[in-house]
C-alpha cells in the first residue's frame, strides 16, 4: 500500500499503513492532538468538524467527520489550529468574531471560522450559504453573520497559501487514476465499494460501523470529473461534485442550479458527486427527479463494455438498480437547455435538509396546447418516479388551469406514498398535486417563490 502524504496547517505529513476507512477527524483528534476540530452529529449535518481542504482546484470547506485519509493524497488541509499565523497572528474572520461577539459556548465556532476563512478566501460573500451547514444552538446567526461581512474587504492573509508543488507523493492509495482502470479493477473486485464524495458511506462506518475491506476512491479519476458540451446536449461525468454542478449550469439550467443550491450543505456540495447521489438509489435524493424531468440519459460500464440507458429506468425498487455486478455510472447526458423545467423542494428546514416532496415538471406548450410533459417526484414511492398518469392526462389538452386541476386527483393512481417521521402520505399527495397547481401558476406570471415576501 502506497503512503498518503499531504500537507497539514502547512507541513507535510505521512501516513502509513493505516485503514482505508479511518477518517480525517478521529486521526486529527487522536493522533495529532488537534482537537479543535470537534465531533458533533459525525455523520455531515453540524460543521463543528469542517477543515479546510486544497486542492489545484481551489479550496473547500468539508466535514472531516466522514472524510477518508486516502481522499486527502495530494492536498492541502488547514484545521482551526492552522487558520492563525505561525506567529499567533488572527485571521481576520476570527478578529472579526472576537468583536462582534460570534461565539458563546464556543463548541461550534471552530467550523464556523475555517467555513468562513474559505469562504473570505474565495471572496464569496452569500454568507446564508455558505454557513447553511454549520449549525449554532446558542449565539444565535445574526453576530457571526456580522462578522462574515465584516471581515469580507480584509486581505487573505500570506499564510492562507499552501504551496501544493512542495509537497512529496507517490501513487494515490486506494485510488484508480483512470476510468479504464477503474473498469478493470471493479470488474475483478465487482463486490467492493465504491467511493467518491464519501457524503453517504460515511455514515456507513460513522453510524452503521460497517467494516469496508474492499474499497476503491474515485477521487483520481480525472477523467470522470469533466463537463462537455456537444452540440445539444451537456454530458457529465458521474465525478462532477454538485458544487461544480451548480456552478456549470447556473446559467443553462437555473432551476435545477437552485434546487443544488438547498441540496444538503456547502461541506456536502464540495465533496458529493453527481453519479453517486444516483448510484445509491435513494428515494429522496434531490437529484434524479429533476434529471428525469429532463430527460436524462445514464452511461453505465462494466470493463471494456457501455450501455447508455433512459435515468428513470435504472431505478428497479426501493434498493434495486439496473446495474450489473462491476458495472458503474460512467456518466449522464442531459439537454443543454430545459427552459420549461422548474424544482419544488419540500422540507421542514428550508437549509440543509432530506426531501419530503421534490417535485420537478417540463411540461412544454405549443399554441396554447400542452405538446409534451415530463413529472418526476422525489419521496414518493421507494424510487424517483415519473407521474405518467398526470402526464398522460395534460398531454394534448389545453393549456389552462382547469386542464391541471382536472389532472390534480390523479396523482394517487401513480403514487402510493408512505408514512414517516419526514411527512405523513396524506400530506404527500396533497402537497404533489399543489406543486403542480404552483407550476402552472408560476409559468403564467404569478410570483410564487417563498422567498419572496408581498404585502
Amino acid at each position: 500500500m502506497s503512503d498518503i502524504a499531504f500537507l497539514l496547517n502547512g507541513t507535510q505529513v505521512t501516513v502509513t499503513g493505516t485503514s482505508p476507512t479511518l477518517t480525517l477527524l478521529d486521526w486529527l483528534r487522536e493522533e495529532r492532538g488537534l482537537t479543535g476540530t470537534k465531533e458533533g452529529c459525525n455523520e455531515g449535518d453540524c460543521g463543528a468538524c469542517t477543515v479546510m481542504v486544497t486542492d489545484e482546484g481551489g479550496s473547500r470547506a468539508l466535514n472531516s467527520c466522514i472524510l477518508f485519509l486516502p481522499q486527502l493524497h495530494g492536498k492541502a488541509v488547514r484545521t482551526v489550529e492552522g487558520i492563525g499565523g505561525p506567529d499567533g497572528q488572527m485571521h481576520p474572520v476570527q478578529e472579526a468574531m472576537v468583536a462582534h461577539h460570534g461565539s458563546q459556548c464556543g463548541f461550534c465556532t471552530p467550523g464556523f471560522v475555517v467555513s468562513m476563512a474559505v469562504a473570505h478566501k474565495d471572496g464569496a460573500t452569500d454568507h446564508d450559504d455558505r454557513l447553511a451547514g454549520n449549525l449554532c444552538r446558542c449565539t444565535g446567526y445574526a453576530p457571526i453573520i456580522r462578522a462574515a461581512k465584516a471581515a469580507e474587504a480584509r486581505p487573505v492573509p500570506a499564510w492562507m497559501s499552501d504551496d501544493l508543488r512542495a509537497l512529496k507523493r507517490g501513487p494515490a492509495p486506494f485510488a484508480p487514476a483512470t476510468s479504464d482502470a477503474l473498469a478493470d479493477w471493479y470488474l475483478a473486485h465487482p463486490k467492493a465499494t465504491l467511493i467518491a464524495g464519501a457524503t453517504d458511506v460515511g455514515l456507513w462506518v460513522t453510524k452503521a460501523l460497517m467494516d469496508l475491506p474492499d474499497v476503491a476512491f474515485l477521487h483520481g479519476c480525472r477523467d470522470l470529473q469533466q463537463i462537455a458540451r456537444t452540440g445539444g446536449d451537456i454530458r457529465i461525468g458521474a465525478g462532477v461534485t454538485i458544487q461544480a454542478l451548480r456552478a456549470a449550469l447556473a446559467d443553462s439550467h437555473p432551476a435545477f442550479a437552485e434546487l443544488l443550491r438547498r441540496f444538503a450543505s456547502e461541506q456536502v456540495r464540495g465533496a458529493a458527486t453527481i453519479g453517486g447521489n444516483i448510484a445509491n438509489g435513494s428515494p429522496i435524493g434531490d437529484g434524479p427527479p429533476a434529471l428525469i424531468a429532463m430527460g436524462a440519459s445514464l452511461h453505465l460500464r462494466r470493463g471494456a463494455e457501455r450501455r447508455t440507458i433512459a435515468l428513470e429506468d435504472f431505478f428497479l425498487d426501493y434498493k434495486k438498480q439496473d446495474r450489473a455486478p462491476g458495472e458503474f455510472v460512467e456518466a449522464l447526458t442531459i439537454p443543454a437547455s430545459v427552459p420549461d423545467l422548474a424544482c419544488y423542494k419540500l422540507s421542514k428546514r428550508f437549509d440543509q435538509d432530506i426531501s419530503a416532496v421534490c417535485g420537478c415538471f417540463n411540461v412544454t406548450v405549443k399554441g396554447r396546447k400542452i405538446a409534451s410533459a415530463r413529472i418526476a417526484f422525489g419521496g414518493m414511492a421507494g424510487i424517483p418516479k415519473r407521474a405518467r398518469t398526470v402526464e398522460a392526462a395534460l398531454e394534448g389538452k389545453a393549456w389552462s388551469e382547469e386542464t391541471i386541476r382536472a389532472a390534480l386527483p390523479l396523482f394517487t393512481q401513480d403514487f402510493t406514498p408512505m408514512t414517516d417521521m419526514r411527512a405523513s402520505a396524506a400530506y404527500r399527495l396533497e402537497t404533489a398535486a399543489n406543486l403542480l397547481l404552483r407550476y402552472y401558476h408560476e409559468r403564467t406570471g404569478t410570483k410564487v417563490s417563498v422567498l419572496e415576501v408581498e404585502a
